[in-house]
């Protein structure tokens, strides 16, 4: 495959198992050089994308381009790609050289090529050191950095991540995290990372795919997604975790003012807005406030400079929010939020409406 590339295209790909439709008309370009997140719950697609890209599932429909060349044609050799599993996947009787080297040597290159390509994906991995010692002998996350130099050494186009830190501990998915963006950068390649964790997304990617019952929901920069979801169920799994329905009373602009059995909660609207609308807000921007929407704390947690708890509100709304002090179990309070931070949706979004 060759290495001077500009595009990688998904043209309305679709992928079925049966009568389950893992994949809908999937459609997105990524340029070089771009860092995108397939980002979703288990079983949005997210992997069966991975998988109809690398060649190791075939597509239903649709195509998938590199420039102008289409690719979902061609095996998974044909297409070169560097692939990062989940599990490692490495051959546990090899050692760490043999490993990096593998798809080199299955490429049948000379052997002074082999070394000095291991020699390199090694030195960007930073485990030279470590070149003799079988997978056995080393940590998760070392083990997780020979992955990641086995599919750079054979310098491919594109590098997929299928969920590559969901074994690692939290302090060293942190420390990897960095670690894959940097390899990223240094290649100039285009990499695609699948994951179920929000914070990894948005730490990592350039763009954000997000996948629902296999249909693309929203692509955008992560700044975009985090703060300006266009969809409830989008606003839901980047964080938003409060939704609270009330009676539109009131419109200026692209501000929405709902009532809550009595109380007013405004925001602003992402989509068209009928009679009733969905509150969306963060734990971290719905505080215990002198005024506000009325809540008993059920639960409060220490978590640092915070202390984050969980209230119920009115007609049951379950509500997560942020204090600056201890509350207590049954304490009656009032919890607020920022106008501009609070996001209004259709009703119709809402679990039991249309998504």
């Amino acid at each position: 495959m060759a290495q001077s590339f500009r595009t990688l295209k998904l043209d309305k790909v679709g992928r079925a198992f049966g009568t389950m439709n893992a994949l809908r008309d999937v459609s997105f370009e990524v340029n070089r050089g771009e860092f995108v997140a397939l980002l979703g719950p288990s079983g949005c697609g997210k992997s069966t994308a991975l998988n109809c890209i690398a060649g190791l599932l075939p597509t239903t429909s649709g195509s998938i381009w590199l420039d102008d060349r289409r690719i979902d044609t061609l095996s998974p050799e044909e297409r070169g790609f560097g692939m990062v599993f989940q599990n490692y996947a490495l051959f546990p009787h090899m050692t760490v050289r043999d490993n990096v080297g593998f798809g080199l040597k299955m490429q049948n290159r000379p052997k002074d090529e082999i070394a000095r390509k291991v020699d390199q994906a090694l030195a960007t991995v930073r485990l030279e050191s470590q070149a003799d010692k079988l997978p056995g002998q080393m940590s998760g996350g070392q083990q997780q950095r020979v992955a990641i130099a086995r599919a750079i050494a054979i310098e491919p186009p594109l590098v997929l991540m299928d969920e590559p830190l969901s074994n690692l501990d939290a302090k060293l998915r942190l420390e990897m995290r960095q670690e894959i963006r940097r390899i990223h950068q240094g290649l100039g390649s285009i990499t695609i990372y699948v994951t179920h964790d929000q914070d990894e997304a948005l730490s990592l990617a350039d763009r954000i795919v997000v996948l629902r019952d296999g249909m693309i929901r929203q692509i955008g920069a992560p700044e975009d997604l985090y703060q300006r979801p266009d969809l409830l169920d989008v606003a839901d799994f980047m964080g938003f975790r409060n939704r609270v329905k009330g009676k539109v009373v009131g419109r200026d602009g692209d501000k929405v003012t709902l009532d809550i059995g009595g109380d007013r909660i405004t925001g602003v609207a992402r989509q068209e807005i009928g009679e009733e609308g969905v509150a969306a807000i963060r734990p971290d921007d719905l505080v215990a406030a002198e005024q506000g929407v009325p809540a008993t704390v059920e639960i409060i947690e220490y978590r640092g400079r915070h202390f984050f708890g969980q209230a119920r509100g009115p007609g049951g709304a379950e509500l997560f929010f942020r204090a600056p002090q201890r509350l207590a179990p049954g304490e009656e309070i009032h919890l607020a939020a920022p106008d501009d931070r609070t996001l209004i949706y259709p009703a119709s979004a809402a679990p039991g409406g249309k998504p």
